[in-house]
């Protein structure tokens, strides 16, 4: 496995977002859990998720939601494989949803149907052996910005008949977009809508110091979402005395950032055990109010 680290790095800055995936997951180990595919959590394909069930999950293993990015206009359960199989490895029911993007929807659609994948899991982890109770939420990138929203933003769960302190013990941003107008893009204004509402969009804009502790990840050499969204948003978080902690790591850009949840590139950067150390923390923690 050592061996494949200096194969693999230079793919993760070169190949598009979903042949990084597929190089990677042709890597992933595929044993000490199963995958259910496909499962509904609304109408229309792109409200599917798959869930990974760690070996042993026995009605009292907790449950993760994870969001994967893409610029809000891409991406696919599929290709996050690597994701699901590190976090089974340490022991969570693992669901990744799909969700519907732009140019099929815009903000804020696509947390509308997050919103129902958490309500989904919520409700039918205990299926697939996870705990009953609030669950973990983690995202990258764009998906980052959705568990950011789903935390902070009550409207969201709210419309699927929840709150973000019953349904959320904990979230994980790893190089989200959490302070990032004005927008520069001609896409992403399609995607938020007019300049007067995208403040609505900003997860920022929605902290209180009363939302489910988080830990946000960045790399110091990201490009692609600069490390200021995450220090911004931590400090708004402190000032209104809620509970964040943060983590930097030296030399990592934004895709090898989530790369290294993968099991032959974990030397890159301690992601995984970072995440987890802060989950384990937070698992008898009682919820928020």
């Amino acid at each position: 496995m050592k061996r494949l680290l200096p194969l693999l790095l230079p793919i993760l800055t070169v190949l598009p977002g979903c042949s990084v995936s597929s190089a990677i997951n042709a890597f992933v180990p595929s044993s000490g859990y199963r995958v259910v595919p496909d499962i509904p959590y609304g109408e229309g394909q792109r409200r599917t998720l798959d869930v990974y069930v760690p070996d042993g999950a026995d009605g009292g293993t907790p449950m993760l939601v994870f969001f994967y990015g893409g610029s809000w206009d891409s991406g696919e359960k599929e290709a996050y494989r690597f994701a699901g199989q590190a976090f089974a490895s340490r022991g969570y029911v693992t669901a990744i949803p799909d969700y519907r993007i732009y140019p099929e929807v815009r903000f804020p659609d696509f947390l509308k149907d997050a919103s129902a994948a958490v309500a989904w899991a919520v409700t039918h982890g205990g299926e697939y052996g996870a705990a009953p109770g609030p669950v973990f939420l983690a995202g990258h990138s764009a998906g980052a910005h959705i568990a950011a929203m789903l935390t902070l933003d009550r409207q969201w769960l709210g419309e699927a008949g929840l709150s973000p302190c019953g349904a959320i013990r904990a979230t994980v941003g790893l190089a989200g977009p959490y302070d990032f107008l004005p927008l520069k893009s001609e896409v992403l204004k399609e995607i938020f809508g007019p300049e007067a509402t995208r403040p609505r969009s900003q997860p920022i804009n929605f902290v209180t110091g009363t939302a489910p502790p988080m830990l946000l990840v960045t790399g110091d050499s990201d490009t692609t979402v600069r490390p200021r969204n995450t220090d911004n948003l931590a400090a708004k978080i402190r000032e209104r005395g809620g509970e964040v902690e943060v983590i930097h790591y030296d030399g990592i850009g934004h895709t090898p950032l989530v790369g290294a949840l993968a099991a032959p590139l974990r030397r890159l950067a301690p992601v995984l055990d970072d995440t987890d150390a802060f989950l384990r923390g937070r698992r008898q923690r009682e919820p928020c109010r």
